[in-house]
């Protein structure tokens, strides 16, 4: 378990406590603390006939001897090249993510607490997880591609991995929200040259041009992002179904006024649908454990 502790920053004194305290009277906020509490939501928007996102949540706890940290994997690929395509693709990008980090990292913490000490750093592991990814695209869907944004979660710390336009975003307690991922777009890479201004973005007609997106051949360029979400803060995920029809005030509005992440998702879409719906929309919300 010492890579655990170590990867949590977490104290022995605070492990050892955790086996000797009692039971705490107070089952309701031990569950809080030991809990990530995940909503998502995916729809196929106002005009769209079918749904190119996909999204992969998978959330696990152990709580006895050698209890493991709170673990989840979040994944939202939004796929392209048409109709079959970009399902197809977007698809098998997040199953084959979520097959390998959890073949390679979880399943081998969770058997033998032995080998945990062999695990590679976790933003080596996604980069790898998306090079498989990539090379299963180009074999099974030649011509179809899709963003892909992974989120790794233990407590409050995430190893973010990132391709393409999707995002992820900190929302603090104070309500500020903060871009953690860079969109792989053409629009965004002229705002970089100063060729293009971000408002004259928002309607330029190749603004859904991406130069960089899973499926392509060759070897994919990942970047990766290790994030501590903020205390009573949240991360949210979601393609640009959202993020490009609802402005950034609304949706810190809606995430901080619902009762939690699934009532928040659902408001999102919804917020996006009253929009226009011109794209297909998703949401991934994530709070850590108190604590």
């Amino acid at each position: 378990m010492q890579f655990l502790r170590n990867l949590l920053g977490l104290d022995e004194r605070f492990t050892d406590q955790a086996k000797e305290e009692p039971l705490s009277p107070e089952p309701a906020v031990r569950e809080n603390q030991l809990k990530l509490k995940v909503g998502w939501n995916t729809n196929t928007g106002s005009v769209r006939r079918s749904n190119e996102d996909a999204v992969l949540v998978f959330t696990a706890s152990h709580d006895g001897d050698e209890m493991l940290p709170p673990f989840g994997l979040f994944i939202l690929a939004d796929g392209m090249g048409g109709h079959q395509s970009g399902e197809v693709a977007s698809s098998l990008a997040a199953r084959t993510v979520g097959n390998y980090v959890i073949q390679h990292f979880y399943l081998p913490i969770l058997i033998s607490q032995d080998r945990d000490t062999a695990q590679p750093a976790l933003n080596e592991l996604l980069v790898n997880a998306f090079q498989a990814a990539n090379r299963a695209l180009a074999k099974q869907v030649p011509g179809g591609g899709t963003t892909l944004t992974c989120a790794l979660a233990f407590g409050s710390r995430v190893y973010i991995a990132h391709v393409g336009d999707s995002r992820a975003y900190t929302i603090a307690k104070d309500g500020t929200l903060t871009q953690i991922t860079q969109d792989h777009s053409l629009v965004d890479r002229l705002i970089e040259l100063g060729q293009l201004s971000p408002a004259e973005a928002l309607n330029h007609p190749q603004k859904n041009v991406l130069y960089r997106a899973v499926g392509q051949e060759g070897i994919l360029e990942v970047d990766t992002y290790t994030q501590a979400i903020p205390e009573e803060g949240r991360l949210l995920l979601c393609s640009d179904g959202l993020w490009g029809l609802v402005n950034e005030e609304k949706i810190v509005t809606i995430i901080m006024e619902a009762a939690d992440p699934q009532e928040a998702c659902d408001q999102l879409v919804a917020a996006a649908n009253r929009a226009g719906g011109r794209d297909n929309i998703t949401a991934i919300l994530l709070e850590p454990p108190l604590g």
